[in-house]
Order: C-alpha cells, then structure tokens, then sequence
C-alpha cells in the first residue's frame, strides 16, 4: 500500500496484486451466510449475547433478537480475557448450545476461533468464524481460517491502522477464502469515556478501498449500553452493510460485558429505529 503523504484526504493506494482492493476488483463481493447475503442492500443484523453462559440465556436471547430482525446469531464459546481469572467461556459445550439453538431457531451462528487448533472444530458446528480483534495480526490463525471454507468475520484490531486491517484480510484472501467480512469495533484512543473509540469514518474509507462487506459493532465500540442505539444509527446511516451487537436476556446477571448489551426490549426498539434509518438512505432490513 502507499500513502501519498501530500494530500490530506488520507488515499490509500493497494498494489495492483492486492486482492482486498477494489483495483483488483471493483463489484462488491457478496458473502453468503446460509443464503444471508451481506454486501447487498439489506442491512444484516447479528445478535446475541456476548458469552453462551447456559442453554436458557441462549435460546430466550436468540428467540427474541429473531423476533426483532436478526439475521444471524453471534455467541462466544471461547472468551479471550484481560484476567486469567474472568470467565473463558464454555468451549466445546457452547458450541453444542450454539448449534443446538441454530436449529430450533433457524438462525445461522457466528463464534470467535482464537487457536489455530480450534479451527477445525469450530467449523463444524459455526456458519461463520470470527477472528477477533486480539487476534487481527495472529499471521497463523488468519492463514488457518483462510484455508477454512466458511465465511470469516474480521475484526479491526484495537490499535490497528485502516491499512493494517485490510492487509490482515489479505492474510485470508490469500489462502483463497474471499468469503470475508470486515468489522469495525472501535479503537484504543486517549479518550477514557468510552471503552473505545468507534471509528465510523473507517466505514466509508473501508468501502472505498476494498470490495468487502463492512460491518460495525457498536457494542464494544462504546462499551455503555445507553451509546449502543445512537451509534448503530449513526453506523448504519455512515454506509455499513450491516450491525453486531450484544444483547442479553438478563443483562445485570451476564457474566461478561453486561454493561454493553442491550436488553430484549432495548433491542426490539432499536430495530424499529434503525429500518426507518435504512429507508431513509435507500437500504432496508428485513
């Protein structure tokens, strides 16, 4: 990539090999989640709670999100955390849960791999395999997943340059999945009033450049549940094909980040909102 430090409109330019870019390749790739199709003019809504922590939280929170337009259900079964002594998530058995509740729902799941041991397991019970943001620069794991042949959902690393986030989705191109989604989730700034700093200007900067679908998660974006509805809008409204989000059907007794996850009636009135937001630029959800 190259940077023409002269022009303060920040262009960024890919060489012409780069399969990220959209001088490679100028149509919109469209990834397909079970027949989802993210990168068209639907808006796709993922969500769940941020940690599968029983079979009773997942299905109540699941079945409400579908009720209110989600498109797809997002769920850790492994939980990577500051503290060693913080819950990790139930592993293999959440992943059970996962895909048990996929199918009584009929709502495909996405769940973070962390290891390139994981892979493979994951994969066989998740429609689509998110690497997250501690793991946007683990150079393994994204060839791992690159070999994976289901759609990967890559998450902007907190301290990540727009540059460094599109060559790590070269990483999983490069192997030859082109089924990839990019997630703008905020990055480490001097601002400590927020748990992040979301980087909305990262969405249209994101579709200049890449063919790839751009999607933002305002959850971990602010870190206060409050911020979640005004930035999803603003979100929505900045061009990104689609939302993720956390939502908890007892949020005060989640075991990880309750603070950021919305309530079932949070999330229900939220939807309403933001398909007035679709219409209003030409986009909709379903």
């Amino acid at each position: 990539m190259e940077t023409n430090p002269g022009n303060n409109t920040a262009t960024i330019g890919f060489s012409i090999s780069s399969k990220v870019s959209r001088k490679t390749k100028p149509d919109d790739t469209i990834v397909d989640i079970c027949g989802i199709k993210a990168g068209r003019s639907e808006v796709v809504i993922i969500a769940g709670p941020c940690a599968v922590e029983s079979r009773e939280q997942l299905f109540e929170t699941a079945t409400a999100v579908k009720n209110g337009g989600a498109r797809i259900l997002r769920g850790g079964a492994f939980k990577p955390r500051s503290s060693p002594y913080n819950f990790q998530g139930l592993g293999e058995d959440g992943l059970r849960m996962l895909r048990d509740i996929s199918r009584e729902t009929g709502l495909p799941v996405v769940t973070e791999v962390m290891d390139t041991r994981q892979v493979e397991m994951v994969a066989g019970y998740a429609d689509m395999l998110q690497v997250g943001s501690r793991n946007m620069q683990n150079y393994p794991l994204l060839k791992e997943v690159g070999l994976c042949r289901k759609p990967i959902l890559l998450k902007r690393g907190m301290m990540a340059t727009v540059e460094e986030f599109l060559l790590a989705a070269e990483y999983i191109l490069n192997q030859g999945n082109n089924q990839v989604i990019l997630c703008e989730r905020g990055i480490r700034t001097f601002e400590t009033s927020t748990r992040n700093t979301l980087d909305l200007s990262a969405v249209p900067m994101l579709k200049h450049l890449s063919h790839l679908p751009v999607i933002v998660d305002p959850s971990h974006g602010t870190g206060l549940r409050w911020m979640v509805p005004a930035m999803a809008k603003a979100a929505v409204a900045a061009g990104a094909d689609g939302l993720i989000m956390e939502v908890h059907y007892k949020p005060e007794e989640a075991l990880c980040d309750g603070r950021q996850s919305l309530s079932l009636s949070e999330f229900s009135q939220l939807m309403i909102d933001l398909r007035r937001v679709a219409r209003a630029i030409g986009r909709e959800i379903l």
